[in-house]
């Protein structure tokens, strides 16, 4: 991930039309992609998807637009970013169920 001390983790809560419509995947897919570590999950509700995404800054803070964004076929109505230590979290990126 380079430079350890540039590293940061953001925590992303992302509520709308999240779920059942990929949104998940493509997280972990853009995650992969940008090699950044952490995990993402289904919130009980039905309506919420969260994710902790931990990485280089600028490729952490574009996770963070794409996510406001979303995948074709997900509605993002809300999202809220909250800058958290980085985390002992895994090394790669993982949908948690």
């Amino acid at each position: 991930m380079g430079d350890s001390r540039n590293v940061v983790c953001a925590r992303i809560v992302v509520e709308g039309r999240v779920q059942g419509v990929g949104f998940r995947q493509w997280v972990r897919k853009l995650a992969r992609q940008r090699n950044l570590s952490g995990w993402v999950m289904n919130r009980q509700d039905g309506q919420t998807v969260e994710a902790e995404v931990q990485g280089a800054s600028a490729p952490v803070h574009r996770m963070t637009e794409l996510l406001a964004a979303g995948p074709p076929g997900a509605r993002v109505d809300k999202i809220d970013v909250q800058w958290i230590n980085p985390q002992n979290i895994p090394a790669s990126f993982e949908i948690r169920r």
